[in-house]
C-alpha cells in the first residue's frame, strides 16, 4: 500500500514559463523560476494505494531580504534571508493515472470554490533534528509556513533536502497530513465499500534557477 504524497522526490521533466523577480532591500538582482516542479500526492484505501500530481506548479512571489548579490540562488539559503515565498498549485490539474479517481478526488478537494493549493512561507531554517544532523552539510532544511487546500489554511512543516546542482537548486521533501483537517471527506466509491485513509502525503520536487536581469 503505498501514501499519498502533497507537494518541496521533484521529478524534473517539466519546463515552467513562470518567473517570478527576486526582490531585496527595495531593489531586484534577477529573477527566479521553477525550471522544473512536480507535487505528487500518494494514499491508501482499504483496497489498494492512489496516487496523483501534477506539473502546473506557480511560484506566485519571493522576496529576500538585504544587499543584492551576484547569486540570487545563494541568497535564497541564507540565514533569515527569504523573507517571502508562495507557491501556488490548480488543484484541477492534480491528476491519476487510475481510472476513476480523478472526478472524486476534484470534488472532494472543491476546486470549483477553491481552485488553488497554496503554501506561504513563514521561515526556512536548517534542520536540527538527528535525521539532518546525519544529511550532507548544508542540505537539510524545514520549511515553516501555512498550507491552503480546499479553501482551510493550516500550519504545516516541509522537511526539505537542498543541493546546489550547476545553475539550479534541486529541492526535494514533503509532510504527511489529514484531510480532515482541512475540511475534506475522505473519498469512497462502489456504495461505500472502497474508503480511503484520511492520512495523506505531499511529495514536491523542484530545480529552481534564477536568471540576471538584463
Amino acid at each position: 500500500m503505498r501514501s499519498l504524497i502533497f507537494a518541496l522526490a521533484w521529478v524534473l521533466t517539466t519546463t515552467l514559463p513562470m518567473t517570478v523577480r527576486v526582490t531585496a532591500a527595495g531593489s531586484s538582482d534577477g529573477v527566479v523560476t521553477f525550471s522544473s516542479a512536480r507535487v505528487s500526492l500518494e494514499g491508501t484505501s482499504n483496497m489498494h494505494g492512489y496516487s496523483a500530481s501534477t506539473t502546473a506548479v506557480r511560484l506566485a512571489s519571493v522576496h529576500i531580504d538585504g544587499t543584492p548579490t551576484g547569486d540570487a540562488l545563494e541568497q535564497l539559503l541564507a540565514p533569515g534571508a527569504l523573507k517571502t515565498l508562495e507557491i501556488a498549485i490548480p488543484a484541477a490539474t492534480l491528476s491519476s493515472p487510475r481510472e476513476g479517481i480523478d472526478k472524486n478526488m476534484h470534488k472532494a478537494l472543491k476546486v470549483e470554490a477553491h481552485p488553488d493549493i497554496r503554501f506561504r512561507l513563514r521561515s526556512l531554517e536548517p534542520d536540527g533534528s538527528p535525521a539532518g544532523a546525519a544529511a550532507k552539510p548544508g542540505t537539510a532544511y524545514r520549511a515553516f509556513g501555512w498550507l491552503t487546500i480546499a479553501g482551510v489554511e493550516k500550519e504545516v512543516v516541509l522537511n526539505l533536502a537542498v543541493e546546489r546542482k550547476g545553475a539550479a537548486l534541486i529541492v526535494t521533501g514533503g509532510t504527511d497530513l489529514l484531510m480532515t483537517d482541512y475540511g475534506i471527506t475522505p473519498p469512497k466509491a462502489m456504495l461505500g465499500m472502497l474508503r480511503t485513509n484520511p492520512k495523506v502525503q505531499i511529495r514536491l520536487e523542484l530545480a529552481v534557477a534564477a536568471t540576471p536581469l538584463s
